[in-house]
């Protein structure tokens, strides 16, 4: 019999690992749509950002109680879910409580306690992020963008943590043998007389179902997270590895662009001289993006690592004074697109089939697009380095270079720059009159 409880443990693992495995490649072939870019620089650095920002969650805190909570919960999964080895051990081999044979009672005691305080502390901490988006309802959770999914997304991670810290603490308590050494129950024992009067075959039930719903559920949550706001879990530290590490102000420039305006300002090129023959001009296919394959790889790996959060959003200033603006709903919007087109993909046997949409018009509007300002608050607001004014340029970018369809008085200061030389619409001769109004 327990042959055969070890080969369905063996399944069941298998089979959440796997489909796990295959959500990744899938993942990762998604973001590879994304267009090249070298962010091979700067190695010590990025390091550096990716340990204070991922693993140090630095900016987590600047707003304390969020950060404080959010460090509890981030702290206390990771470290509780050390003892999912023991279980994995367990299960495949038929032992109960490996650790107990292979390390002294006292240190074991010591992990396991330290575990049941971190599980009562995360489960404190979810309970307050749940009343903080349900009960007390703070603005950033209940924008527009935030649709029932959204929504609901977030509420069913802070149950499934909810109830794995629950049955952790279930199953250390049924526990007799664990019990009985007085070693590292330190909440379990404050839960174990609430099953007094039930036999040992009973509890032993209760033991066995509670360790195998924690490790079914761990397998559950790890496959959801795919599907999840929470796949931030994983992509943080890729994210904040890759982030933006020039100057939050400096933007990139098309290359084929730059090298235009050099010709037009030197004086000693002709500009009427054909291309050399065998040569081809450095004009990229599209000037900014229209679509996610437009976008570069870390663009798009920025929308799968977007926790939704929604500070970028209440930080934003368009966004405050009513505009139609959200950077959170730019990188929502991102990964949405990203994901109707790896569903296509997987439909047409590994080939993009057009199907006249793109992310530009069908997710993302210009009027959002020309509401930014490029503050970079949002940037700048990011605990994980997104960066959504990067999509923003490129789609603008695309809009007056593509399709010359910029707003108004954007096309009425570049014909000023233009003519005049100044955003004004004065001729140069006449730039001082206004000294004399």
């Amino acid at each position: 019999m327990n042959y055969l409880f070890n080969l369905l443990f063996l399944a069941v693992l298998v089979i959440g690992i796997g489909y796990f495995a295959k959500n990744v490649k899938k993942l990762i072939r998604n973001i590879q749509l994304g267009q090249p870019i070298n962010v091979s620089d700067n190695k010590s650095q990025r390091l550096k950002n990716m340990a204070i920002i991922a693993l140090g969650q630095s900016k987590m805190v600047r707003r304390p109680i969020a950060g404080i909570l959010h460090l509890v919960v981030y702290v206390g999964f990771i470290i509780i879910n050390i003892e999912v080895l023991e279980i994995i051990i367990d299960g495949i081999f038929g032992t109960h409580r490996i650790g107990l044979t292979i390390l002294p009672t006292a240190v074991y005691g010591f992990l396991i306690g330290t575990f049941e305080v971190l599980a009562v502390l995360v489960f404190v901490s979810v309970i307050i992020f749940w009343m903080r988006r349900n009960f007390i309802k703070l603005a950033r959770f209940w924008k527009s963008e935030m649709t029932s999914w959204p929504k609901n997304d977030a509420n069913y991670i802070l149950y499934f943590e909810m109830v794995l810290m629950g049955l952790f603490l279930i199953m250390n308590a049924t526990d007799v043998h664990f019990q009985n050494i007085h070693s590292g129950n330190v909440i379990s024992q404050f839960i174990a007389p609430l099953f007094e009067g039930l036999s040992a075959n009973t509890l032993h039930i209760i033991e066995r179902s509670a360790w195998w719903l924690h490790i079914t559920g761990i397998l559950v949550f790890l496959n959801y997270l795919y599907f999840s706001k929470h796949l931030h879990i994983l992509l943080a530290f890729p994210n904040t590895y890759y982030g933006k590490i020039a100057p939050k102000g400096q933007l990139n420039n098309v290359a084929s662009v730059t090298n235009e305006v050099k010709l037009m300002l030197d004086p000693n090129v002709d500009p009427f001289a054909s291309q050399p023959e065998g040569t081809q001009p450095d004009v990229p296919a599209k000037f900014g993006a229209s679509d996610v394959q437009d976008l570069t790889w870390v663009q798009l790996l920025n929308a799968y690592s977007c926790t939704e959060c929604g500070r970028c959003t209440s930080e934003c200033p368009a966004n405050l004074t009513g505009k139609k603006l959200s950077p959170r709903k730019i990188m929502m919007d991102t990964r949405d697109r990203l994901e109707e087109v790896g569903k296509n993909i997987d439909a047409n046997k590994g080939t993009f089939k057009d199907d006249g949409k793109q992310l530009l018009g069908d997710y993302i509007t210009p009027e959002e697009l020309w509401a930014c300002t490029t503050c970079n608050a949002c940037v700048e607001a990011c605990p994980i380095s997104i960066d959504p004014l990067s999509i923003i340029i490129e789609m603008r970018r695309y809009l007056v270079m593509e399709q010359s369809a910029a707003p108004t008085e954007l096309n009425s200061m570049m014909a000023n720059i233009e003519n005049n030389g100044a955003p004004w619409p004065y001729n140069q001769m006449d730039r001082l009159n206004w000294k004399d109004e």
